[in-house]
């Protein structure tokens, strides 16, 4: 059996990034965020498809995980039949699980979530993709939409395009790259993207960076990685100067766990 390792165990040369990516590096871990709103207007939102903002819940909770059509669910359905949910539980301790959907019928998780970090359909059937938004909140659900939404997978995606990450106890998330990308019909107005970062201990909000744009994209790069301290989040939000403009973002951060003596 061929074992494949770092090449600079024999003398050559391999990024450092790399490393990481391939987990070579023990208590290090590559995380790459993607964010996309299809309708930013002129009141500050999240980069994310339900429009609005990413709840800041106050404490843990049973989440109901739902889609929009009952094609998502297994056995035999042609959507998505499992979805595979990661997040932080009311210690900021990692936790996940894997959900068998029911349609529009919530199934409830095991875990209790404070925030939720990843949303992957890890299943399908012969459509190939999830066939509605495939939702995950707490409170009443309608038609597969609950009360309060904590993430969601649009319809198609297989995956959270929420651009909104929160830091494990135990580790600190060093920003290193990100990018914002903006569209709008007219190409005449502006959008103005941020990188908000939240912290608990005093609940302060804090713009991490900040860029503005006009049908193009903007990157910015950290050549000294900027800290973000456990328990914090790190979100992305953007403003149109007008109304019904299309934003994506994402961001790369390295998890690196803290140093105990």
């Amino acid at each position: 059996m061929n074992i494949y390792d770092s090449q600079t165990k024999y003398g050559k040369d391999e990024e450092f990034s790399l490393q990481v990516a391939r987990g070579l590096i023990p208590g290090h871990s590559a995380i790459t965020v993607f964010g996309y709103n299809p309708d930013v207007d002129t009141s500050e939102e999240s980069v994310w498809p339900n429009g609005g903002t990413v709840p800041h819940p106050t404490a843990a909770s049973v989440l109901k995980v739902s889609s929009t059509d009952a094609a998502d669910a297994s056995p035999s359905g042609t959507g998505a039949r499992t979805v595979r949910i990661t997040g932080l539980n009311g210690s900021f301790n990692e936790v996940s699980e894997t959900i068998v959907l029911n349609g529009q019928t919530a199934v409830n998780t095991v875990n209790s979530y404070l925030y939720v970090n990843g949303l992957t359909v890890t299943s399908v059937g012969s459509g190939g993709a999830n066939a509605g938004d495939i939702n995950v909140g707490t409170g009443t659900v309608t038609a597969g939409v609950p009360a309060v939404l904590y993430d969601m997978i649009a319809i198609g995606y297989n995956n959270r395009t929420t651009g909104h990450y929160c830091v494990p106890t135990g580790y600190t998330a060093f920003l290193v790259h990100g990018l914002f990308t903006a569209g709008q019909a007219s190409g005449s107005t502006s959008i103005t993207g941020k990188l908000l970062v939240h912290s608990p201990d005093d609940n302060i909000v804090r713009v991490g960076a900040i860029t503005t744009l006009n049908n193009g994209v903007v990157q910015y790069m950290f050549n000294y990685p900027t800290a973000i301290p456990e328990k914090s989040c790190i979100g992305a939000t953007a403003i149109g100067s007008a109304n019904n403009n299309s934003v994506s973002s994402m961001f790369n951060i390295c998890l690196i766990k803290n140093f105990q003596g």
